[in-house]
C-alpha cells in the first residue's frame, strides 16, 4: 500500500514539473539534442497556464516549495551554484533558504510551549509573532529572555514529519527505479544515497539532537577562530523547539550583507573554506548545511553559523584521504591524488594509476591557479563525472555529506568573492593537518595506540586461555606462554620507536 501511494506521489510530482514546464524547459530549447529536444516538445504540450508565468528558476523553485521539505533542499543546493546554473537562476531558487510561506504565529507558540511543558511568559520577556526565516522544516521568531538577552527561536512546522516520511518514500521509490532502469546510473549508488539524504532530513525532525549538534561545533570551532556559532539556551529545547542567542551581522542571504562598510570579502570567502576544512579534517566534524542562509557576516570577516539540523562526519581513514588528496592537488603532484584513490579503493585496481593521473592532470592543470570567475565550472564537473564514470568510480555513501558540503561552501564562497581561489584558501588548513599528522611524534602515538589494543586484546585471552583436555595441561601453558611472548614483542617495538623518535 505504501509503495503505491509514493509512486502516486512520485507521478504527481513528475506531473507538477512538467505542468510548470520546469523538468525541460522551453527557455533552454537551443541546448537539447537528440532525443532530449524531442522529449521537451512533447512535455510542453502538456504544460498548463502556471508555465507561461516567469522564468525557469521561479517556475522550478514554486514546484519544489509545493513538493515538500526534500525537494526543497534540492532547491537550495542549485542555488548556491551560480558559476554553474547562472546567477538569474540561482537567484530564483534563493528564496527557498529561509524565504518560503511562513505559518501562523499562534501554532507557533502553542509549538513552544507543548514541547517546553512551559508557558511563553514563563521563559521570554517578549516573543515576536513575525518570524524572521521560514525555511523547509522550520520558522525562527526573535525573542528576548527574562535576563535580557535576545534570541531565535526555531519551531517545526507542524505536520512536517509526514511530509517528511512520504517526501522519504517517494525518494527511496525513485532511486529503486533508476537502480533496476538505468543501468548507467548504478554506480552513483542511488538507493545508498537516497538513505543518507533521507537518515539525514530525518535527524533534522528532533531539534534536541540538532542542539546538541550546535554545541559540539561551537566548542569546534571556538579552537580555530574561522567561524563562530551562538550559544544554546538550553532551558529552551524541546523536541520541537530549540533556542540560541542571537546570531551577529547579517544573513548572507541577505543582499546588505556583502557591502557592510569594512567587510574584506576575499577574507571572507577565504575563511568559509577554512572553516568548513579545519572541522573536516582536524576534527572529523562538520556543519553540512553551509548554505547562505544559515550563515551570518559581519566586517571584517566574521561568519557566524546557525541551523545544525545536518552534521558530517568523517572517520579518520576518510580524513586522511581527504588531505592527501587536497595537498596533492595543491602541489600538482596528480600521480600522488591518483594513488590515494587507488589506496581509498575509490578506483578499483584493475586500472592503471598512471592513466588515471593523467585523467586528473587533464582537469587540474586548466583550473589550477586561476581565478574563479575564469573557471567555467560546469565544464570542469562534466569532465570530471566523465572521468568517473571512465574509471568505475561509484558514490561512497559515507562521504555523500562531504562532497555536498564542498560543493555548496565552494559556491558560497565564490559569490562572496568571484575571484576567489580555493586553493590558496585550502592550503594552510590542509599543510597543517599533513604536518601535525604525519610527523614522527604522530606516527609514533599511532604505532603505541594500536599497541595498546593489541596489548588490550592479548591481555583478555590470557584471562580466558583454552580449557585444555583432561591430563594434558601442556596446550593451556603453552597459549599463555605464547601470548606474553606476543605482548614483550609489542612493548620492545614501542619502545624502539619512542627511542627512535628521542634521536
Amino acid at each position: 500500500m505504501v509503495a503505491w501511494a509514493a509512486f502516486g506521489r512520485l507521478v504527481g510530482a513528475g506531473w507538477m514539473l512538467v505542468r510548470n514546464d520546469a523538468l525541460l524547459p522551453r527557455e533552454l530549447a537551443p541546448l537539447y539534442s537528440g532525443w532530449v529536444g524531442t522529449l521537451s516538445k512533447s512535455l510542453r504540450l502538456f504544460a498548463g497556464a502556471g508555465a507561461r508565468a516567469g522564468r525557469p528558476g521561479e517556475r522550478l523553485a514554486r514546484s519544489l516549495e509545493q513538493l515538500g521539505p526534500v525537494a526543497i533542499k534540492l532547491g537550495q543546493l542549485l542555488s548556491t551554484r551560480a558559476d554553474i546554473f547562472g546567477a538569474e537562476f540561482a537567484q530564483d531558487l534563493a528564496r527557498l533558504k529561509d524565504r518560503l510561506a511562513p505559518f501562523p504565529a499562534g501554532l507557533a507558540r502553542t509549538q513552544v510551549e507543548s514541547s517546553l511543558g512551559r508557558t511563553i511568559d514563563s521563559l521570554f520577556a517578549s516573543f515576536d509573532d513575525e518570524p524572521v526565516a521560514a525555511a523547509s522544516l522550520a520558522q525562527a521568531h526573535a525573542a528576548v529572555l527574562l535576563d535580557g538577552r535576545k534570541v531565535a527561536v526555531k519551531v517545526l512546522r507542524p505536520g512536517v514529519e509526514r511530509r517528511v516520511g512520504e517526501d522519504a518514500d517517494v525518494l527511496a521509490l525513485a532511486a529503486r527505479l533508476i537502480e533496476r532502469w538505468v543501468p548507467a546510473a548504478r554506480r552513483l549508488e542511488p538507493v545508498a544515497f537516497a538513505q543518507t539524504v533521507i537518515r539525514a532530513t530525518v535527524l533534522e525532525l528532533d531539534l534536541r539532537l540538532e542542539a546538541a549538534g550546535a554545541d559540539e561545533l561551537r566548542e569546534v570551532m571556538a579552537r580555530d577562530g574561522y567561524m563562530a556559532a551562538p550559544p544554546i539556551v538550553w532551558d529552551g529545547v524541546g523536541k520541537r523547539v530549540l533556542t540560541m542567542e542571537w546570531a551577529r551581522g547579517w544573513p548572507l542571504s541577505e543582499a546588505g550583507a556583502l557591502t557592510q562598510p569594512g567587510l574584506d570579502r576575499k577574507l571572507l570567502a577565504d575563511r568559509l573554506i577554512q572553516a568548513f576544512l579545519a572541522q573536516a579534517l582536524d576534527h572529523g566534524v562538520f556543519h553540512a548545511d553551509l548554505h547562505e542562509g544559515n550563515l551570518f557576516v559581519a566586517a571584517p570577516a566574521d561568519v557566524m553559523a546557525v541551523d545544525f539540523g545536518i552534521i558530517g562526519r568523517l572517520g579518520a581513514p576518510e580524513r586522511r584521504y581527504l588531505a592527501e588528496i587536497l595537498l596533492g592537488f595543491l602541489e600538482r603532484d596528480y600521480e600522488r591524488v591518483a594513488r590515494v584513490h587507488f589506496d581509498a579503493g575509490y578506483v578499483p585496481a584493475r586500472h592503471s594509476v598512471a592513466a588515471f593521473a593523467q585523467a586528473l592532470r587533464a582537469v587540474g592543470e586548466p583550473v589550477f591557479g586561476r581565478p574563479a570567475t575564469e573557471v567555467p565550472m560546469s565544464r570542469v564537473l562534466l569532465q570530471l563525472f566523465e572521468i568517473t564514470a571512465l574509471y568505475d568510480m561509484r558514490l561512497r555513501p559515507e562521504l555523500v555529506l562531504l562532497q555536498k558540503t564542498m560543493m555548496t561552501v565552494e559556491g558560497v564562497a565564490r559569490r562572496v568573492y568571484p575571484d576567489h581561489d580555493i586553493w590558496s584558501a585550502s592550503d594552510p588548513v590542509v599543510r597543517r593537518w599533513m604536518a601535525r599528522e604525519l610527523s614522527p611524534a604522530a606516527r609514533v602515538k599511532d604505532f603505541a595506540d594500536q599497541a595498546a589494543s593489541a596489548l588490550k586484546n592479548l591481555a583478555r585471552l590470557i584471562e580466558t586461555p583454552p580449557a585444555a583436555t583432561i591430563g594434558t595441561p601442556e596446550p593451556a601453558a603453552e597459549h599463555s606462554a605464547l601470548l606474553w611472548f606476543a605482548m614483550g614483542a609489542l612493548a620492545a617495538g614501542a619502545a624502539f620507536a619512542v627511542g627512535l623518535l628521542v634521536r
